[in-house]
């Protein structure tokens, strides 16, 4: 079975963590062999937050430079800083709505348009899927299944093979019952802005 490298980064809050995780289990639960890893920033601050998962047999858990099948990026810098881990034909999937760093918040710095990092990475990657993931959970009801949103997203997509039906049994199974309602309707929304990026893609 052909190995793909799913690298997820974020900043603390975001909960990227967890859609690493459900991946991690997806992939379980229909046999497919899994690695999954993590590097914790200082999340409580606000830090970065990277996790890898590695579907079909990885014999390690580190992803390096230029090996990154499929980019999941919760916030839009954060993906310009893992370009260095992608390739031409990495699929990266972002949030485009940003999470500003501190300096940025105190007036020491400036964030730069999102359409010139989008632009940007285009130029560097196979595909980009771009989607307004804040937006998206809270049309869900839950303003913190922004990681639904984007789980959504990758499954919709088919860059792994983990189909719908799987990853909603998934959620269903582990994550909080108080939340399950809305962890489905924010991973479905999420489905389709996937399944949107790939007629876009035939129809192109």
């Amino acid at each position: 079975m052909r190995i793909t490298r799913c690298v997820f980064v974020g900043v603390g809050g975001q909960g990227n963590l967890l859609a690493s995780n459900l991946l991690g289990q997806s992939a379980l639960s229909v046999g497919i062999p899994v690695v999954v890893s993590e590097i914790h920033g200082m999340a409580q601050r606000g830090g970065v937050v990277e996790s890898a998962v590695l579907l079909g047999g990885a014999s390690s858990p580190i992803v390096s430079q230029g090996e990154t099948d499929v980019l999941i990026s919760f916030e839009p810098l954060e993906a310009v800083r893992l370009l260095g881990k992608c390739n031409k034909d990495t699929i990266i999937i972002m949030n485009v709505q940003p999470l500003p760093p501190y300096t940025v918040s105190i007036g020491q710095g400036v964030y730069p348009p999102i359409q010139e990092i989008v632009d940007r990475i285009q130029t560097m990657v196979k595909k980009v899927i771009a989607l307004r993931g804040n937006d998206l959970a809270e049309q869900a009801g839950n303003r913190l299944s922004l990681n639904m949103v984007m789980l959504g997203a990758l499954i919709g997509s088919d860059a792994v093979p983990i189909t719908v039906e799987v990853m909603r049994d998934t959620i269903s199974n582990h994550t909080k019952k108080a939340f399950i309602e809305s962890n489905l309707k924010a991973f479905e929304l999420g489905v389709k802005e996937g399944k949107k990026s790939n007629r876009s893609m035939s129809a192109s």
